[in-house]
């Protein structure tokens, strides 16, 4: 057993919550369970606060939008559940559901591949954004979630195959692992705006900026994980990863995990301010970067997944 691990990072980002977390709340147990989803799994969901998560994101939202982002959320967290339900994953397996959700993202097949619940669920969640969002954000949407499950075959063919990646491999895959950049394009479906300009998006301040910001959330994660993910990680985790590459204990490693986090939050203002001039939805989607980690952290010591 590791001896716990002190945090000890400080967040400067005040926190953020919608005034419809609550309500929120309850309509997705309610959800959740008319989707089928067996009461062992609805139960942990309702216990995790998953709307409470959407509401420190996305504190703006309206509340009809508000429940579409939470059950974005719960399926987020469902397949990744499913694909880490076993210590060492079955990379076929994995890669038949991520297959089967890019296909229903893109229109191509329904809920072909994506059996029961995580099929119905993500059809049903998807319904409005699909709706009324422009082409472009859904191109950007679907990309990111592609991105996001690609590191998650990854990471399960590396446990199946006992691949225990390098720091610098890790932090790589760790952005795609998150799934903060798909948290990242709902910011534009939350605002109720016109999503920012490709240019905006792409630019590479907002690239530095937005990369910073999935480093801290998943950073900190990592550091809140460490004791589960000893033992079920396969050595995905920034802390584990340095010590096994440095040849030190794991609280030397945490130590040195938690400079990195403070160095890059540090560093965070100063990437917001290289950012060009952007207008109010460049704002916007500043703004929800900055929520992403502060809420990240403050859900994270209220829900029950992590307690």
């Amino acid at each position: 057993m590791l001896r716990t691990i002190s945090l000890d990072l400080q967040c400067p980002i005040n926190p953020v919550i919608s005034p419809y977390a609550e309500e929120t709340h309850g309509w997705l147990d309610g959800w959740t369970r008319s989707h089928g989803l067996p009461d062992v799994y609805a139960d942990r969901l309702a216990e995790g606060g998953i709307a409470r998560y959407a509401a420190r994101l996305y504190p703006d939202a309206s509340p009809g939008d508000l429940r579409v982002l939470s059950a974005l959320f719960t399926w987020f967290f469902l397949i990744d559940d499913e694909c880490d339900r076993a210590s060492v994953p079955e990379p076929r397996r994995v890669r038949a559901l991520v297959g089967g959700a890019l296909s229903l993202l893109r229109g191509e097949a329904g809920t072909r591949g994506l059996p029961g619940p995580l099929g119905s669920m993500l059809a049903d969640a998807w319904r409005e954004p699909q709706s009324r969002m422009p082409a472009r954000w859904r191109a950007r949407f679907v990309g990111a979630v592609e991105h996001h499950l690609s590191g998650v075959v990854v990471e399960a063919r590396n446990k199946a195959g006992g691949h225990r990646p390098g720091v610098e491999e890790y932090v790589e895959l760790r952005r795609a692992t998150s799934a903060a950049y798909v948290a990242h394009t709902l910011i534009d479906f939350a605002g109720g705006g016109k999503p920012v300009t490709e240019s905006f998006y792409r630019h590479p301040a907002v690239r530095a900026f937005s990369q910073a910001g999935n480093d801290l959330l998943s950073w900190f994660n990592d550091l809140l994980s460490l004791e589960r993910d000893a033992a079920t990680s396969g050595g995905h985790n920034l802390v584990l990863a340095l010590a096994a590459e440095r040849h030190v204990p794991p609280e030397e490693a945490a130590a040195a995990a938690r400079e990195r986090w403070h160095r890059t939050m540090r560093e965070f203002p100063a990437l917001r301010a290289a950012v060009p001039p952007h207008g109010a939805a460049g704002r916007r989607y500043l703004d929800g970067v900055e929520f992403a980690v502060r809420g990240t952290m403050d859900w994270s010591y209220e829900s029950a997944r992590y307690n």
